[in-house]
């Protein structure tokens, strides 16, 4: 079975209700009416329902069981606009901006699951990041106990000889440009939930560099270095090391030569890249070269599940994370 249909197996065992506030773009479209087709989620579609409805017919697209709202006409919109001037007058905003907010279909879509008429959202493919994750941190906030809200993707790769069946967490593909040691160390503990919650299996963690165990030396791989200190210091129950190059880190023989005393390098199945530009390059060089399924930007540390899409996704890619999103939502 498919890393995506156990998520969907493990969705339609307590199905959660998904806003996707996109639904004039046709992608979202169809990606409703598979998933409604499977059962594995409720969807709520925000927008226009007449524009909606049609550009559906002209598309043969059955949308007979997804729930439509428009902000214009909701009774609930009134109660949203209070409830999200309530949570930002004390950043300034006055109740006319919130009422011309939440006409807004994402922030409309929050304010849903932040009144928990929803159990997670799921944006991006004709937004972009900040249009997504602005309104969950305004809205959502972050998770308890959490120091950084970080991107995740999820890469399914086939027929690849390593981890486990092929499955990677790679981390932060998405949203902090260039993270410093702390914040490493931070995206790393974060990924490594992420990949147990998920994959349910062990995570084993690689603080990727050009340099393995001191083969280099530069700011660039201190960097790297104390990011893995401060993970093996304060969260000692996460298997980690590092620095590890990425042959270092996945293959077991170049790890037996490289870092024949770590007890991970060969097996990792988390790889934390130390900024945005390797991490935005590794995944989309292994989604391309590698036919790898590419399930992100998946958020993590909001207070409820909010993720990402990429502007160029398939409707297969956002069937895929609305799973994933359900799934968030039940462990939750």
């Amino acid at each position: 079975m498919s890393f995506i249909d156990e998520m969907k197996d493990r969705a339609k065992k307590n199905v959660k209700t998904i806003v996707l506030p996109e639904a004039e773009d046709l992608r979202v479209m169809k990606a409703t009416e598979i998933i409604l087709k499977e059962s594995f989620a409720k969807i709520i579609l925000v927008g226009n329902e007449e524009n909606i409805l049609r550009k559906a017919n002209e598309n043969n697209v059955d949308l007979s069981n997804a729930i439509i709202v428009n902000p214009e006409k909701s009774d609930k919109t009134q109660f949203y606009a209070e409830q999200l001037y309530e949570l930002r007058k004390s950043k300034g905003m006055t109740i006319e901006e919130a009422k011309k907010l939440v006409l807004n279909e994402v922030y409309f879509g929050m304010m849903m699951v932040k009144s928990n008429d929803a159990d997670g959202l799921v944006s991006g493919a004709a937004h972009s990041t900040s249009d997504t994750l602005r309104p969950a941190l305004q809205i959502l906030k972050t998770s308890p106990g959490t120091k950084l809200v970080s991107a995740f993707f999820v890469m399914v790769i086939p027929n690849c000889d390593y981890s486990e069946d092929g499955v990677y967490v790679f981390g932060d593909c998405g949203l902090n440009e260039n993270p410093n040691s702390e914040q490493l160390a931070e995206i790393a503990v974060s990924s490594s939930k992420s990949f147990e919650s998920l994959v349910q299996k062990e995570a084993k963690v690689a603080m990727l560099s050009y340099s393995t165990k001191g083969s280099a030396h530069s700011d660039l791989t201190d960097k790297v270095i104390e990011a893995t200190k401060i993970l093996n210091e304060n969260y000692p129950e996460i298997k980690a090391d590092g620095e590890l190059q990425l042959d270092a880190a996945i293959v077991d023989s170049v790890a037996k030569s490289k870092a024949p005393e770590s007890s991970v390098a060969g097996k990792c199945n988390v790889l934390i890249f130390p900024d945005l530009n390797a991490g935005n390059i590794g995944y989309k060089l292994t989604q391309r070269f590698g036919k790898a399924e590419a399930y992100g930007p998946l958020c993590q540390g909001i207070a409820k599940p909010v993720n990402d899409l990429s502007r160029g996704c398939s409707a297969e890619d956002i069937v895929g994370v609305v799973a994933i999103t359900a799934v968030q939502a039940q462990n939750q």
